[in-house]
Order: C-alpha cells, then structure tokens, then sequence
C-alpha cells in the first residue's frame, strides 16, 4: 500500500518555556500560531538564551515519517525554499526512504517554534514561508493516482495556492479510486472554515480525524462521544480523540471505544495527533480492523508523547512495529 501526503515541511525549533514567557509574547497558550516575518524574529529574539532543539517536522510530513518508519511507501509534497534548511529537510527524507515530491520557490523553508510549557501543552507559532506558494502546478498527479491512500490537514486551507492544490488531487478521487484521509489539525483552522471543512468531508473525506476541541468548534458539542456520531453520519470513519480518556471511532456508524494507551503525564505532546494517524493508517495499510487500527493508533500516540520531538528514531520505529506486529495484529 502507498501513502501520498501533501503538508508543510517545516523546521521545528523546539524550546522548554513557561506561562509567562507564553503571556509575554501575545500568544495564544496550546494552538497554532501563523507568523509572519516580524512576529518569527521577535520569537527568536525572546528565546534566543534558551535550549533549543531542531527537527524536521510538520504535521503531514510528520504522519509521513512515522509510517515509512513501520514500513508503509510513502510521498511527501510540499514547498521549501533553496536554502540549508531545505537541504536539511531533504536529506531526512531521503534517509528515511520517504519519496520526496517537495518542490523549491524562492521564499525561505518553513519554520514552526514549538514552545513546551511545564504542563507539557505545546504553543506552535508556524512561518510558512515557501509552503505558501506550492500550487496545482507541482502536484505530481500520476503520484497521488497511484497511490492508495491520500492524507492531508486543514492547514491547508490558509493559503489558496496550496488549496488548488489540493482540490486538484481529491478530483481525482472518483477516477483513481485512493481512500481520503483529512486530519482537522487545528481548532483555529475549523472557526477559519467550518463550512468549508463540511463540504470537504461530505464530499471527499472517507477517514476524518479531529481532537476533542476542533470536534467542538465544528460540531459545536462538548461530548466527544456525540462528535464521533455527528460526524460518522457524514464520512465512513470519524475519529475522535479525547486526550488522556482515549478515542472514539464511528465507523459506518458503529461505534467503537479506544483505550488510551501508554502516560497520562506527557514528555511533550507536539506530534501527537500526527502520530495517531499514522498508527490508524498504518493499520488500514496492513488490513487490520477499525478497533485494531485505533489500538494501534492510540499505542503509538502513547509512546511519541512519552519522550520528547514528533518523530521516532530508526531503533524505537524497529522496537514498536515488532510490538505491533505481536501484540496487535
């Protein structure tokens, strides 16, 4: 089975801060932050004394990864800019076995400065820069119709370049036949384009994933539960995720209740979402069943919060697919 995901290759830089220094710089405490050029130098600035820990992340490249990782073909598109960073980028990509589908502009490869608070709640303030210009235009089409699964999030939707890049793959979903996996991503992103996001999943999305709070932005419901039922009677699988009390699966309109596996006290939870999507897909890949490909999900969503970063390293990926491969499928 192959992946094909459009995302944003960003850098991350990763910083331990605490809720003053969140106050102090005007951000809002656990979400996504879009900055532009000044608000990116004035972050900089702010944390220029502190430790800082550099990754290749983003979150579809991030979902990406960590299938590659257990084994799953995977592409990754997207924009980054002729610059060291998107050298850097590429070579992870290429020591991972990730195809690489980025494409260069001449704007600067994007950056996300993850803040880390003691609670563990991560405050993303993301710079774009060249992912706002990948366009229809380098969509490598015969990619995205061989593939078998096409992933995507609604951080996507902030620029339009990058959502007629989009769209050109999901019209290609009736002829081609691939599955659609939409991640929400992002509370802000659904109060952006909730009708918008509607449309999408009523028309495309067969796999739908959202967390508690952007369930409750687009479906306007506290009860995570009601959300998974709201939203399975729309897609063929909803995916809720409740934090530290599991996850709810519609699927066709059966529910399933998944058990939350690995910490309650979080390391670092940047990644988290990604990663559970990579554990459901990975378990559609291998044909597992909803509540097995939710298992899976939730165990490795388990495990990336357990140590700090979005990603694992080639020896833990090789020490969880084992696990998965005896203790799950």
């Amino acid at each position: 089975m192959k992946v094909y995901g459009i995302g944003n290759p960003l850098i991350d830089y990763l910083v331990k801060v605490d809720d003053t220094d969140i106050v102090n710089l005007g951000l809002f405490k656990g979400t996504m932050n879009l900055i532009d050029t000044d608000k990116r130098q004035e972050i900089l600035s702010y944390i220029q004394n502190k430790e800082i820990a550099y990754n290749c992340g983003g979150s579809c490249p991030n979902t990406m990864v960590t299938l590659k990782s257990l084994g799953v073909e995977t592409i990754l598109a997207g924009g980054v800019g002729f610059d060291e960073h998107a050298d850097m980028y590429r070579h992870k990509l290429s020591s991972l076995g990730v195809k690489d589908e980025l494409v260069g502009n001449d704007a600067p490869t994007g950056t996300s400065i993850i803040l880390v608070t003691e609670d563990k709640e991560r405050t993303m303030c993301t710079y774009l820069g060249a992912n706002r210009f990948f366009d229809a235009k380098d969509v490598n089409l015969e990619s995205a119709k061989g593939s078998d699964i096409f992933h995507f999030t609604g951080y996507m939707w902030d620029t339009e370049p990058q959502k007629r890049a989009i769209r050109k793959v999901l019209a290609e979903k009736k002829n081609a036949g691939f599955l659609v996996s939409f991640d929400i991503a992002d509370p802000f992103a659904v109060g952006r384009y909730r009708q918008t996001f509607f449309s999408l999943i009523e028309e495309y999305a067969d796999i739908v994933f959202a967390n508690g709070e952007e369930a409750r932005y687009l479906l306007d419901n506290y009860d995570p539960k009601e959300c998974a039922k709201s939203l399975g009677k729309i897609c063929r699988t909803a995916i809720i995720k409740n934090g530290k009390k599991g996850s709810y699966i519609s699927h066709e309109r059966k529910m399933y209740e998944i058990p939350l596996y690995g910490t309650t006290k979080p390391v670092d939870t940047t990644g988290a979402g990604d990663t559970y999507a990579a554990g459901y897909l990975y378990g559609v890949a291998m044909g597992a069943n909803v509540e097995t490909s939710g298992r899976i999900a939730s165990y490795l969503a388990g495990e990336i919060i357990s140590q700090l970063g979005a990603q694992f390293s080639k020896e833990k990926s090789a020490e969880l697919k084992n696990n998965i491969e005896k203790n799950f499928l």
